[in-house]
């Protein structure tokens, strides 16, 4: 079955609307409701007294609509009364300040106390609802995320450290302890890289990172264990953030889970903007698809204008079923809109459901009941369905934690470049998959590396093995620069890569804001007239197996290599030693497709487009995307079947309406 529903707040309304919302819900072909993530105080409202009843009665009223639910542990916002009582359960900022009540995700991971009462809460619901026929899986916490500098959490970190390094003379010397006095004799004098000390020892600091990222997984599994023990039928998920978010190891987070799920807010008050970029959501979808390589549920897409202090632009009439769609093309086998029905108090005020504050239903409504229609006829068609890219991109949590310490230049962003890349795949309808550096690579062809900052020697040979068996391997500028405990690694970058480059980094360059400069590529067959513009950073490369492909044209280092090719046993691996524009990385990556032998979707298509595939044994599925404000036309390779009415939709140029959708089935 797939899943299509909405995220509900009985807790928010009178009772007796319950009966007339789930009745709109079932109209609307919803099949489940998520409930109860954000209702601790309800269920909890003194200390010991629990309150299932009205939960009972809300899942009882859409159970007799045929909708299931999916339950939330609420431990994402604390009651008043635990945390009036319990002060030092609040989380603690980096500049040593306690955040105070009134928003949510204001406690520490790793506080004993603030995990016995969320245990305790979990345990309860778990009891009372692991019997409920309409219970079909839980949502733990939400949206897992900001980082915590308390006294709790120092505890904590030198417990972790002693666990990693087992001595301090190990940690002195993985650390570098020696530079500005700072080794470490004791345990407890072990700081945390808390804003008032400046800048912290980077290796310091990255083992925090990941330290916090570690909580937040510990915290995750005991609430999982819990519910596995009372409710073992049941499928558990957390909501993630998709690729923007950078506090937690996602790849790590969705290890102890059934599946994963998104939330995704094209249109917000943090992304006010005209035009939505269609490639954004591609990417958060790929890498939730990424975390554990298989199909996962949307858990909450946009319903209405987004927005906590000011309004988000209005979706704009097809964006909810467009979204809606690009997410089932990524590999998506459930869509939850959040929310409901948009509330009339508290800090989510401005932020719209499907219905309005007075309750009606209007055109958001209608654009989703028409996506609910139309999952009908699809859902059997989708269900089996998976995703099998040829293209991956290699994600290093460890290397995004190590840019948030040291950018290395104020104008570079590890995950604006990482899109930056994805984004000219995605515009040659290149169906990619987001991967972590532990993952087996065998089923790519091609795999992209963006600024691969830190390097084990362990990820170094898989990487060798992988271009050695035929893959083709591309790696970007200021790669293989540091080892795994964050310190410059001792010999010709790009460190344990150099061999497998074959070439070495004669020196790089930061651009300062201003400064740029310009490449040509060389090789035969991709040479061009016009020079491309570069910089930010750039590395001079100096081949020794390999062979040019670009060269920088400006500057001191005016005609030194910029890209290099080098083929290693039976495929290559790529530099690519600068940030380029849109342009350069669209010639690029057109370059690497056809060389790697991976063919275009279609034969063509216009601007605007997305071509996406899901495959049902040896069958193909597209879908076709127009993001356009006006129609666009796309040439099809084979004769398909439109999978919604069963339409023949012959092989050649096919004209797509604004904002317009076409699922395919290919003949």
């Amino acid at each position: 079955m797939f899943r299509f529903g909405v995220d509900y707040y009985p807790e928010h309304w009178p009772e007796e609307r319950w009966t007339t919302d789930a009745r709109l819900m079932q109209e609307a072909g919803f099949n489940t409701v998520r409930l109860a993530e954000f209702a601790w105080s309800k269920l909890e409202p003194q200390e010991g007294r629990f309150d299932f009843d009205w939960l009972d009665r809300a899942v009882d009223i859409l159970s007799r609509r045929q909708i299931q639910v999916i339950l939330g542990t609420p431990t994402a916002s604390a009651p008043p009364w635990l945390l009036q009582r319990h002060a030092e359960i609040f989380r603690m900022r980096q500049d040593g300040q306690r955040v105070t009540y009134g928003n949510r995700r204001g406690t520490c991971p790793n506080s004993p106390l603030y995990r016995h009462y969320a245990g305790r809460i979990v345990a309860q619901m778990a009891a009372h609802f692991h019997k409920a026929p309409a219970l079909i899986g839980w949502q733990i916490d939400n949206e897992f995320g900001e980082r915590c500098y308390c006294p709790q959490c120092q505890q904590a970190f030198h417990a972790w450290l002693r666990s990693r390094y087992q001595t301090l003379d190990e940690l002195n010397h993985k650390w570098g302890t020696v530079f500005w006095s700072q080794v470490y004799t004791d345990w407890d004098e072990i700081p945390l890289p808390l804003a008032t000390g400046g800048s912290p020892n980077p290796s310091l600091a990255l083992d925090y990172d990941r330290f916090m990222s570690d909580s937040y997984v510990d915290f995750q599994r005991c609430q999982v264990e819990t519910i596995r023990s009372q409710c073992p039928g049941s499928q558990i998920t957390h909501n993630f953030m998709g690729f923007s978010f950078d506090q937690v190891n996602y790849f790590d987070l969705a290890r102890d889970l059934d599946l994963v799920s998104l939330n995704y807010y094209p249109r917000s008050q943090w992304n006010m903007q005209a035009e939505v970029d269609p490639s954004e959501f591609a990417l958060a979808l790929d890498t939730m698809r990424g975390l554990k390589h298989q199909n996962f549920w949307m858990m909450e897409q946009q319903a209405g204008p987004g927005g906590w202090e000011m309004i988000s632009v209005q979706p704009r009439p097809g964006e909810l079923r467009l979204w809606a769609y690009q997410a089932i093309a990524h590999g998506a086998d459930g869509i939850l809109f959040f929310r409901w029905r948009s509330c009339r108090y508290g800090a989510e005020q401005f932020w719209h459901g499907l219905l309005d504050h007075d309750g009606t239903a209007g055109r958001r409504y209608a654009e989703a009941s028409q996506v609910g229609q139309e999952l009908r006829a699809l859902s059997g068609a989708i269900v089996s369905t998976v995703i099998r890219p040829k293209v991956a991109f290699l994600l290093s949590y460890d290397s995004r934690f190590a840019f948030q310490i040291q950018p290395n230049n104020p104008q570079f962003s590890y995950p604006a470049h990482f899109q930056q890349l994805y984004q000219a795949f995605y515009r040659q309808h290149a169906q990619v998959e987001i991967v972590s550096p532990d993952d087996d690579l065998n089923s790519y062809r091609l795999v992209v590396a963006p600024s691969l900052h830190l390097m084990d020697r362990e990820t170094a040979k898989k990487l060798e093995e992988f271009v050695r068996q035929g893959g083709t391997l591309v790696v970007t500028q200021r790669s293989g620069v540091k080892d795994e405990t964050n310190l410059v690694v001792d010999q010709r970058l790009p460190g344990y890569l150099r061999e497998l480059m074959g070439a070495e980094v004669a020196e790089y360059d930061s651009l300062a804001p201003g400064m740029s400069n310009e490449i040509r590529f060389v090789l035969p067959g991709l040479e061009l007239q016009a020079s491309l513009n570069c910089g930010t950073l750039c590395d001079v490369l100096a081949p020794q197996a390999a062979r040019t492909v670009a060269v920088y044209c400006r500057d001191y280092y005016a005609g030194k290599p910029a890209i290099t090719e080098n083929r290693y046993g039976e495929g290559r691996a790529i530099y690519v030693g600068t940030i380029g524009d849109a342009w350069f990385y669209q010639i690029l990556t057109r370059w690497l497709l056809d060389s790697t032998g991976i063919e275009p979707l279609v034969f063509s298509a216009d601007p605007d487009v997305e071509i996406s595939e899901r495959w049902q044994g040896e069958r193909r599925i597209l879908f076709i995307l127009n993001f356009a404000s006006g129609p666009r036309c796309v040439d099809l390779r084979r004769d398909c079947v439109r999978l919604i009415d069963g339409q023949l939709i012959p092989a050649g140029k096919i004209q797509i309406p604004p904002h317009e959708v076409l699922v395919l089935k290919e003949k």
